[in-house]
């Protein structure tokens, strides 16, 4: 005979075995939903565009910035922006498009989070207005390029690498061997030229004097309140406040509806992986090549 504590316990695991199944499935969902799903409904709304993470694509992003733009609805976009930056080109090319959107007369709000440093705080220039948290980190207006060298390693466990080159800094970054001064001329003279891009880009967006923006940019990052005094933010306030002004650019008043979409669909294992590399402190992956980054470490 079953006894009534053997059906509890059964109860009870199948619960837990339900609940994990249920929890599975919402993460899943919550991963692979199509972009676009509106939050309210239709009519005059202000659409949510979140960046998140590592910036190293920009082609989703693009892609539903676009999609806002040809949709009649949509009267103006608040970008939220949670990142330390990332690649250079990437940065770059979500600057650009928010500029386009800028000359359509789309009103577009950065509302940052946490972080809007380096490359984070590059797109966010792009901005009609731009508000953050007291306590955001952002600033970081700087340039690195880092990877890997193994020579001693290689060195200990007996393995070569032969390269045969035409070009004496053709095989610049080669993880073999230590860098030749004359390869370090060469890659600051490179990073020196995107830092000055950067540079430009904070001084004509922010109208704030190139000068002024040079002796910030040496890769220091900045609470929001201090921020707001080096004129690099316009505003103090979150995401509802970032909404409320776009409302107001907008004409839909105070309390718009809104649209939010998440721009990058990722796989379960790219999504775990990414969550396992946060937790242990690992924002991205050194490559074993040359990147120019916009990236607050």
């Amino acid at each position: 005979m079953i006894k009534g504590k053997d059906i509890l316990i059964g109860a009870i695991i199948t619960g837990m075995v339900l609940l994990f199944f249920s929890l599975v499935l919402i993460t899943i969902w919550g991963i692979i939903r199509p972009s676009g799903i509106p939050i309210t409904g239709s009519g005059g709304r202000v659409a949510i565009v979140d960046i998140k993470g590592i910036i190293d694509d920009s082609e989703s992003v693009i892609e539903l910035l676009k999609k806002y733009e040809k949709d009649s609805s949509i009267k103006a976009i608040v970008l939220r922006v949670d990142s330390p930056g990332g690649g250079v080109a990437p940065s770059q090319e979500i600057y650009g498009q928010l500029l386009k959107l800028k000359e359509k007369g789309i009103p577009l709000i950065v509302s940052m989070s946490s972080v809007a440093a380096s490359g984070g705080y590059y797109i966010s220039c792009a901005a009609d207005t731009i508000v953050a948290n007291p306590g955001t980190l952002t600033g970081s207006i700087g340039v690195l390029m880092e990877f890997l060298t193994i020579q001693g390693l290689m060195q200990k466990i007996g393995v070569n690498l032969e390269v045969v080159k035409a070009g004496e800094l053709k095989d610049v970054g080669n993880f073999s061997r230590q860098m030749t001064e004359k390869e370090r001329a060469m890659l600051q003279t490179a990073i020196t030229d995107v830092h000055n891009q950067f540079i430009e880009a904070v001084s004509e967006s922010r109208n704030i004097d190139i000068e002024q923006v040079e002796e910030l940019a040496d890769g220091s990052i900045f609470t929001g309140n201090q921020a707001l005094e080096l004129g690099l933010v316009d505003k103090l306030g979150g995401l509802e406040d970032a909404v409320s002004i776009a409302g107001r650019m907008a004409g839909l008043g105070d309390n718009p509806k809104t649209t939010r979409a998440y721009p990058r669909r990722q796989r379960l294992i790219d999504y775990l992986t990414e969550k396992a590399m946060s937790l242990f402190g690992i924002d991205g992956i050194i490559k074993p090549w040359p990147e120019i980054k916009y990236l607050y470490r």
